[in-house]
């Protein structure tokens, strides 16, 4: 297990996959959660890009249990005061600066800023994490720049996200430097407008599958 501040490590050894969601009317957060924690995914990332995101994740928080909730797309203090408030257990951000980082640690929420290049992991881990978010994972430079990170920097891993989906998910899992994937495909807006609950279980049990080493 990780010596992440407040358990990163763990978290993102749960399962092989973290759905990346996007939920635009907070009124499907619970049953779309329990779907995904039924189907073996109980750690749910929310992203802050809709209105009721924070209404989204407080729901879930209080309602589903088993879920582990956190806030994505984390931009700024203000995100990271307001993602806590409402019962955000980890933070992901795309990127990082002091400012945010400061945030984000001083949070006591479990924090996951990105990096993309070997600075950025540098100054992550200059700041005593030792896992981060690899984004936007494919146009970053995929498998092979996270190889090729795993040379100099072996005890830093990664939550690739971007672009990654159920065919592309195994390539990014088989890396000693990948902890677990982030992904959108669990939660299709078809499957989520229609409330098809057991379609959004099967493909969070077909991701909760996927083997790492």
């Amino acid at each position: 297990m990780s010596s992440s501040p407040s358990g990163i490590g763990e978290l993102l050894d749960r399962a092989p996959v973290i759905p990346v969601i996007v939920i635009k009317d907070s009124s499907v957060a619970v049953p779309l959660a329990a779907a995904l924690v039924a189907g073996g995914l109980t750690v749910l990332e929310v992203t802050l890009r809709t209105s009721c995101a924070l209404d989204a994740i407080e729901r879930i928080a209080q309602e589903v249990p088993g879920a582990i909730v956190g806030a994505g797309t984390v931009l700024n203090p203000d995100d990271v005061r307001l993602s806590v408030k409402a019962g955000a257990q980890f933070l992901v951000s795309p990127g990082s600066t002091p400012r945010l980082l400061d945030s984000m640690l001083d949070s006591g929420a479990a924090p996951l800023p990105a990096a993309a290049t070997a600075s950025e992991v540098i100054g992550l881990m200059e700041r005593g994490l030792d896992h981060g978010k690899f984004f936007p994972a494919k146009p970053a430079g995929g498998t092979a720049y996270l190889k090729g990170l795993s040379g100099p920097m072996p005890e830093f891993r990664f939550c690739p996200t971007g672009g990654i989906d159920l065919a592309g998910a195994p390539e990014f899992l088989a890396l000693p430097n990948v902890a677990c994937v982030g992904g959108s495909w669990i939660t299709p807006d078809d499957a989520v407008a229609a409330g098809d609950w057991a379609r959004i279980e099967s493909l969070a049990r077909e991701a909760a599958g996927l083997s790492r080493p």
